[in-house]
């Protein structure tokens, strides 16, 4: 049986227009990556003003957030196993036309509770779009030199549609209103089905394999259950009966979920995908670098309204310099040094300039120039985060049977959401506690209450960045030891697998 490649150019059978087919299907799964990377961020902006239209209380309204990111970081895997199963091209359509609807359903919502269920849904979508979009791209583009390109591309948008929403959330915003925040994923999503069904290729599933019920309840149980825990910790504390219980429950899930992944006859998350110590560094990698990069986000978001006075366009703007650099440097650095050194040459370097960029953070005052404190270190996070990226997504990937795509695509996705989650309510939490404390050791002089809030809230802020850096240093020091993969033009290239081959 032939076992050709439809993705190798200059294989027989291989066309110009086919070729040039693939390259516009990588558009497409850019276009659905970039939709659900951005949805995690771009209602940050537009947050006070559907809290005023909804009535949502302070307590209330961080479930417009923690809802999108409970639902996709914990379904990630079941989302892997369908585009598995299911086929492909299938789960991408099935899950645009999903994310399309709720979106619609979160923009007309009437009531808090309707945005919550729409954003629980928003998120549910997105863990079965994001795995199959990875995957399509995984065994479309096969070729070292081709997959470097594709996976700058691909990394890109990743990388840089947590900054792209914060903009687009602005804009819309100050120009339309909120709910256009939400809107927005229609017109996307429609391109998307329509460009799928003409430009994707559609590889069958495997029939044969069967759904690992209990690996669904106690994986996808235990991921929701220690990232609800650490959401709550926000307004409970760490101490608290309830954090605890979740977070010891959660574990006690994951554990049982790994025992058992041992003796599934399907399992879920088959182990020898992370037993690879490069592919689990790549994970291990790409969790700890978004703790530092989402916790960034928010508190440059909050630092530039509400201490600064920035309106929502010029905070949402004020985010540029950082895509640009992301992009510039996955597409024009990374995708080209790829092919050339191995991946922990780009990754190391990567976190120590992200962590650099951190420490200009560290530095704000309640009046601080954004030319001189702030530009810098954007700069050079978005150049760090360029060179991680790019070679995570690209390695922990790399070298998988197309069975198994899927599911490794659902993990890298699982440990960039599941990081976001965890680094935006471990670091709100210490920022929150440490400015509290500022605020009530020198609120000594009432006249002077108003200057002393905004310093203990910027005092909050730093203390929050100096543990950012930390866990960044700590995610390069995991790339240097862990992520051992060579050169790609030195690695042993693994034998082909036909795709009808389950």
């Amino acid at each position: 049986m032939s076992a050709t490649r439809s993705g190798e150019r200059g294989a027989p059978g291989t066309s110009e227009g086919a070729d040039s087919r693939r390259w516009w299907g990588l558009v497409i799964i850019a276009l659905a990556q970039l939709m659900v990377v951005l949805d995690a961020t771009i209602v940050n902006i537009a947050l006070p003003s559907a809290q005023r239209a909804l009535g949502m209380s302070d307590g209330n309204r961080q479930w417009v957030i923690t809802a999108y990111t409970l639902a996709f970081g914990g379904l990630l895997l079941l989302g892997g196993r369908i585009a598995d199963l299911v086929g492909r091209r299938r789960t991408f359509v099935f899950g645009l036309i999903g994310f399309a609807a709720s979106s619609a359903i979160g923009g007309a919502a009437g009531n808090s509770a309707m945005l919550y269920g729409a954003r629980a849904l928003q998120g549910a979508f997105a863990a079965v779009l994001a795995p199959s979009a990875l995957s399509l791209l995984t065994t479309t583009f096969t070729q070292p030199k081709e997959r470097g390109k594709a996976f700058g591309v691909y990394s890109a948008l990743a990388g840089s549609g947590s900054a792209i929403g914060l903009i687009m959330g602005g804009l819309l915003t100050e120009y339309l209103n909120w709910r256009w925040c939400l809107y927005v994923n229609i017109p996307i999503a429609v391109i998307g089905v329509f460009g799928a069904f003409a430009l994707l290729p559609d590889p069958p599933g495997n029939a044969r394999a069967r759904l690992d019920i209990p690996g669904v309840v106690l994986g996808c149980g235990g991921l929701v259950t220690i990232v609800y825990g650490v959401s709550e910790a926000e307004a409970r504390g760490w101490t608290d009966p309830l954090v605890l219980a979740l977070l010891a429950g959660g574990i006690v899930l994951l554990t049982t979920f790994v025992y058992w992944q041992t003796r599934a006859p399907s399992p879920l998350l088959p182990l020898h995908i992370i037993k690879d110590r490069t592919r689990a560094g790549c994970f291990l990698t790409m969790a700890l670098a978004v703790i530092g990069m989402f916790g960034i986000f928010l508190f440059m978001t909050y630092y530039l309204q509400v201490v600064l006075g920035y309106s929502p366009v010029w905070a949402g703007l004020a985010f540029l310099p950082m895509t640009a650099a992301i992009v510039i440097c996955t597409t024009q650095i990374s995708a080209r040094l790829l092919r050339r050194v191995a991946p922990r040459v780009l990754m190391v370097p990567g976190a120590l300039l992200a962590a650099s960029g951190m420490l200009f953070f560290t530095r704000l005052t309640v009046d601080a120039d954004y030319a001189g404190r702030l530009l810098p270190g954007l700069i050079l996070m978005g150049l760090g985060m360029g060179l991680i990226f790019m070679p995570v997504f690209a390695t922990a990937t790399a070298g998988v049977a197309p069975q198994d795509s899927g599911v490794t695509s659902a993990t890298v996705n699982t440990s960039q959401q599941v990081g976001g989650s965890i680094g935006t309510a471990l670091l709100n939490t210490i920022a929150t506690t440490s400015g509290a404390a500022y605020i009530a050791a020198h609120l000594t002089d009432p006249a002077r209450k108003a200057l002393i809030v905004r310093e203990g809230v910027v005092h909050g802020y730093t203390v929050a960045i100096w543990w950012a850096a930390g866990i960044m240093l700590l995610a390069g020091l995991v790339a240097g030891l862990m992520v051992t993969a060579r050169t790609p033009r030195h690695a042993t290239a693994p034998a082909p697998v036909p795709e009808s081959v389950p």
